[in-house]
């Protein structure tokens, strides 16, 4: 059974506990904050179980839209266009009417006064067994959201970074996240010129312009190994997030394919 099929079959109770079983519970009209977290039970065991698995996919959702709603109010007014953004990743994630319903409610929770941000960033990093991996997609879509408007609003920056800090990320890692994500949607825009989407381009691999071709394959292997989309699942991103994994490994390509094709 699916973490989906686990909230609508009544026992998401049992998986997930904390602040964020608390959270989904709210969102659900229902009291989860007593349940038994399975990650609690199943620390120390080297192998990921599928209860396991569910249970990161849960706190992992429950996580996504909650911060996301938690960012949007942090400079103490959410615009229309933040609650748009939010709605871009819903559609992207292609949910069902159900989920999208639930995603919502999750994300005013974020919104309200007294959001514990970092308890359920923490209760996220151990329930996600520390994943690095996870931690950085999880950063990256809160990053992209930021960034959806085409500004970052200091407030903005401040979650983030706080975001980032929690999850175990260097104020370096941090900022070559930020610059990665700024120059895929500077490269996505549109409006750019070949020059300027091939100088977003190295900027998206994180390689400067005179980077050998090892450095830059190692650096495109390296980032495609990080998004796997199938990798990514089977540590625990929710199913429905797996198509903007898989957008992000696509961008990384086109960025290698291009700086490829300019050398030739």
């Amino acid at each position: 059974m699916s973490w989906w099929g686990k909230v609508i079959g009544g026992t998401f109770g049992f998986m997930l506990g904390g602040p964020l079983g608390a959270m989904m519970g709210a969102a659900l009209g229902h009291n989860f904050d007593q349940g038994l977290n399975t990650m609690q039970r199943g620390a120390g065991r080297g192998a990921i179980g599928s209860d396991d698995v569910e249970a990161i996919q849960s706190a992992f959702f429950t996580a996504t839209f909650t911060v996301m709603g938690h960012m949007a109010k942090a400079d103490g007014f959410v615009s229309k266009e933040e609650i748009a953004v939010a709605e871009n990743v819903i559609r992207q994630m292609r949910l069902n009417p159900a989920q999208q319903q639930l995603a919502r409610a999750l994300f005013a929770q974020g919104k309200q006064d007294g959001f514990p941000l970092n308890d359920a960033l923490q209760q996220l990093r151990t329930t996600s067994h520390r994943s690095r991996h996870l931690m950085q997609m999880f950063l990256e879509i809160l990053v992209a959201t930021a960034l959806a408007d085409g500004n970052l609003h200091p407030a903005e920056r401040q979650v983030l970074q706080q975001c980032a800090t929690a999850l175990g990320f260097s104020q370096q890692e941090f900022n070559s996240i930020l610059h990665r994500q700024q120059a895929s949607s500077h490269m996505h825009s549109g409006q750019h010129s070949n020059a300027s989407k091939l100088s977003d381009a190295y900027k998206l691999l994180g390689v400067a312009k005179d980077a050998g071709d090892d450095e830059l394959k190692k650096a495109y292997r390296r980032l495609m190994i990080q998004h796997h989309p199938d990798k990514l699942v089977a540590k625990g991103l929710p199913q429905e997030m797996m198509e903007m994994a898989s957008k992000k490994t696509m961008e990384i390509k086109e960025a290698y394919e291009l700086i490829k094709k300019s050398r030739e």
